[in-house]
């Protein structure tokens, strides 16, 4: 069972000076609030134990260039589905949804080719999956940082487990691809 929140007005003020100044040390917020460093500290504690306050370390995608992409999918086994992409460096997250489209997933990439070769390569041709539409996002109103797949361990295939290898799929031959950064076939910058 999730916890109530239970947010009194201090909580309240010092999460929306962490929303405006996300660097913000508690020393200043304290001095801000007319209130002592360690009950900044003390709430600050208390509201990432209940999961009102968390740090993402990440790439804000509205100042890099890479692309984002949004797959609307619908799926007979979402879990299955979300599961070929949990070790996949473009993979950012999948959300489990109401409605016909049972799967929105996000993908990020320096190209949209290669975004699109994802999902022609993994989800179209996959049995589990009915359809899957691509929608390349344009931009974001704020400030997007999603956590990026940095650190993994290279191997010869890539880690979707479809048993591909870059080196023979058309896509990555026909230059519409630039490989899994996981294998020594990848043809990009960001994780070379």
């Amino acid at each position: 069972m999730k916890e109530f929140l239970d947010l009194d007005k201090r909580d309240r003020e010092i999460l929306s000076l962490l929303e405006q100044y996300p660097e913000m040390s508690q020393s200043d917020m304290a001095e801000k609030l007319k209130i002592s460093q360690p009950s900044i500290s003390a709430r600050i504690y208390k509201l990432k134990k209940k999961g009102a306050l968390s740090h993402v370390v990440g790439m804000n995608l509205k100042k890099v260039e890479l692309y984002m992409a949004k797959v609307d999918v619908v799926a007979n086994n979402t879990s299955s589905v979300l599961d070929i992409f949990k070790d996949c460096p473009y993979f950012l997250n999948g959300l489990i949804v109401s409605g016909r489209n049972n799967l929105c997933l996000f993908f990020v990439g320096e190209d949209i080719s290669t975004l699109e070769a994802i999902v022609d390569g993994h989800l179209r041709g996959n049995p589990l999956v009915k359809s899957a539409e691509l929608s390349i996002v344009i931009t974001t109103m704020k400030d997007f940082v999603m956590p990026i797949k940095m650190n993994f361990d290279f191997s010869s295939t890539p880690p979707c487990g479809n048993g591909c290898n870059c080196n023979y799929c058309s896509h990555h031959i026909s230059n519409r691809c630039l490989g899994c950064p996981v294998t020594n076939s990848y043809n990009g910058k960001i994780w070379k």
